[in-house]
């Protein structure tokens, strides 16, 4: 069933690494995820329900009961849908206040599918923490799910005071495009001095740059769920564009002219990743010839708000304290290792935490449906043991 569903979708072979733990389970999520995205193109095909608002659809997750130590509530920050948890215990001083924007590749994704993480977040962290409903693509492209996750932010900052949260420990945090969401408002702040200054960014799995989907983590996990190389590139086209035309010209990066890669090659390039993370294979950039017709329709790829990679020395080392996790088995793994690297080049303060058995998505299944696994909790962890270390 799931070569079948491979074969209708025009996937490249999956492939379950041996070094995941509960390879098994793994594959139980992958059926899930093909049959959902077949069934899904047979009834766009049949007229009764796009693709995307299937997937949608199936994803959304259930509403759950009361929280017996969370005060949870729906709101509005600047016309943006929130959703804020605020612990019920009584606290000695202000709490820290974590903005959060979920993944799904700026396609999928709800406060109600990250509902258990946020919740365990705010629990275990003792913090606030409020989680924001961008508009989605490709009904709403490019720059409208940072422009709500932006707008969404500031208007806590300016309002921090009827949620008890501390002006000096507010913090970022996403995973996935809400990792590359994050690290995109985080910027945007940075220089901002009649708002409160941010007081660290947590960044999860993030994709932070579309000039290059031929680093060694794209071809190592090119078959790996929960992230194709394919599907990262599709979801890019689709926050960029609105659809996902020029695909495999992005794929093979003649989207991007010479020049620019050259000045770009300094932050995104395969020399700045650590030899480690290359002994599973590398393979080297094909020369290819630009296309300016399609540079043209992905120029704003090059916008670091956008493509956060990309920004200039001057507004890294603004940056605050960050936080990085990757994962081992992820197409976006290198995207989260040059960073780091761009980031403590500039003397931001890093804590990274690499999840050798884990895979792109692990997070979000979180206490979902049976789906848990290990590695993802650990994940979790880390992310709520940094928080109190702020």
């Amino acid at each position: 069933a799931m070569a079948l569903a491979t074969v209708l979708l025009g996937l490249p072979s999956y492939d379950i690494p041996p070094g995941v733990n509960q390879p098994t389970k793994l594959r139980l999520v992958l059926a899930v995820l093909l049959s959902t995205a077949a069934l899904g193109r047979i009834l766009e095909k049949t007229g009764l329900c796009s693709q995307i608002n299937f997937g949608r659809y199936v994803r959304q997750g259930r509403k759950l009961g009361l929280d017996p130590k969370l005060f949870i509530q729906d709101l509005q920050f600047n016309k943006v849908p929130v959703r804020v948890y605020q612990p019920k215990a009584t606290s000695n001083g202000r709490r820290r206040g974590i903005i959060f924007f979920h993944g799904g590749g700026w396609v999928f994704g709800s406060l109600d599918t990250y509902e258990k993480v946020c919740r365990y977040i705010s629990r275990e962290s003792e913090s606030v923490v409020v989680s924001v409903q961008y508009r989605l693509a490709p009904e709403h492209k490019y720059p409208a799910a940072y422009e709500d996750c932006l707008n969404a932010t500031i208007h806590f900052m300016k309002n921090i005071e009827y949620y008890g949260v501390d002006p000096a420990r507010i913090i970022v945090c996403g995973d996935s495009a809400g990792g590359n969401l994050a690290a995109a408002v985080s910027q945007t702040l940075a220089g901002r001095s009649d708002l409160p200054k941010l007081r660290a960014q947590i960044l999860i799995y993030p994709g932070l740059q579309a000039l290059d989907f031929n680093l060694p983590s794209y071809h190592q996990n090119r078959g790996v769920p929960l992230l194709f190389r394919e599907r990262a590139a599709f979801f890019a086209l689709q926050y960029l564009n609105g659809d996902a035309l020029h695909m495999q010209e992005v794929l093979e990066g003649s989207h991007i002219p010479p020049d620019m890669r050259l000045k770009y090659r300094k932050w995104v390039s395969p020399d700045n990743i650590p030899e480690e993370f290359k002994v599973r294979g590398v393979k080297p950039l094909r020369p290819t010839d630009f296309i300016a017709e399609v540079y043209e329709t992905v120029k704003r790829f090059c916008e670091p708000s956008l493509c956060p990679l990309l920004a200039e020395d001057a507004i890294v080392h603004q940056l605050p304290e960050s936080f990085i996790l990757t994962c081992e088995y992820d197409v976006l793994r290198d995207d989260g290792l040059l960073y780091k690297k761009r980031l403590e080049d500039n003397g931001v303060r890093v804590t990274w935490y690499h999840l050798e058995d884990g895979f792109h998505g692990i997070i979000s299944l979180y206490d979902y449906c049976g789906f848990s696994f290990p590695a993802g909790k650990r994940g979790l962890d880390s992310v709520v043991n940094f928080l109190k270390s702020l």
